[in-house]
């Protein structure tokens, strides 16, 4: 199911959050919308979803235009950015939502069995939902969307709030278990990381305008100027009067393509090797310091170079 937005613009008390004059995200695939916070993206998954009304545009899913009514509402399922489940046994809370929209208990007895399979949630079926685990309570807000069996997921932050072992585990397996949805799936998130791994398509939002879209190769080897490279993690320098992204730990030291001078402020032992932290011009700059090199010292300017950067004037 493909998502068209034409024409959008959302204001709230008075202050434009979202201009978006187009905008079509692919149906069947991972979308990932990146941005800072607050730069809209969480609203952007409320108008898709019917929960917000636009001030000006329209939305569409699947060529239809979104109203708030029943039946738009049971083409999405929403995963929120904090678990919220009602004081009830697992089991019940995932059988609410096909139970609402009509399904019959057989059906939804083997969507609720094949979901908490799936997510790994078979012995937690009788335990109390809202006494769940950071990691648990995420699969099974997860599971508890596959149940819907929706043509539309939007997730809203899916590994906020988790505790490193579990984010690390859970960012490993959700590509697999996003492919069980069947769906065109959209998800926010403020972590470059986590758009690249989930992503197929990216939509990079800035102050509540889309500066990049589309396939998440084409967004990032391409960044749309200083803006987008800075949320995409390049490291914007300028070089002979251009403004140029750097890539993340791109920056070495020495002479190469394309050259920045230094001025070096301190060392950073960071055990497995030394970082060399300084200023190019006014930007902080982080560069591994060689084993085989010697090493500068504050005060010193040295030449560091990148192989590769993008000219984002």
């Amino acid at each position: 199911m493909d998502v068209q937005i034409e024409g959008l613009i959302f204001e709230r008390s008075g202050r434009v959050v979202l201009d978006i004059p187009s905008l079509w995200l692919r149906g069947d695939r991972t979308t990932a919308v990146l941005g800072a916070n607050g730069a809209g993206k969480t609203t952007l998954l409320r108008l898709i979803a019917a929960l917000e009304k636009p001030s000006h545009g329209r939305i569409l899913q699947g060529g239809t235009p979104v109203r708030p009514h029943i039946r738009m509402q049971q083409n999405v399922a929403y995963v929120f950015q904090e678990d919220v489940f009602l004081r009830l046994s697992l089991r019940e809370n995932l059988d609410l939502g096909p139970r609402l929209r009509g399904v019959p208990k057989t059906e939804t007895n083997e969507r609720i069995n094949d979901a908490a399979h799936l997510f790994g949630l078979t012995h937690l079926l009788d335990r109390r939902a809202d006494g769940l685990s950071g990691g648990e309570g995420r699969r099974a807000s997860l599971a508890r969307a596959l149940c819907l069996r929706a043509p539309l997921v939007l997730l809203d932050e899916p590994l906020a709030g988790l505790d490193l072992p579990t984010y690390t585990r859970l960012l490993d397996e959700l590509p697999r278990l996003l492919d069980a949805f069947g769906a065109t799936t959209v998800l926010v998130t403020h972590d470059r990381h986590e758009a690249l791994r989930l992503g197929e398509d990216l939509v990079v939002l800035v102050d509540g305008r889309v500066h990049a879209a589309g396939s998440k190769r084409d967004v990032v080897l391409n960044p749309a100027g200083p803006a987008v490279a800075e949320i995409l993690g390049y490291t914007v320098l300028n070089a002979n009067g251009r403004r140029m992204a750097v890539p993340p730990g791109a920056l070495e030291l020495g002479s190469g393509p394309v050259e920045f001078w230094m001025v070096v402020e301190e060392l950073l032992d960071v055990v497995d090797h030394l970082e060399i932290i300084g200023r190019v011009g006014t930007v902080r700059v982080h560069v591994a310091a060689p084993a085989t090199a010697e090493i500068p010292q504050p005060g010193d300017r040295v030449l560091v170079h990148a192989d590769r950067a993008c000219n984002v004037e």
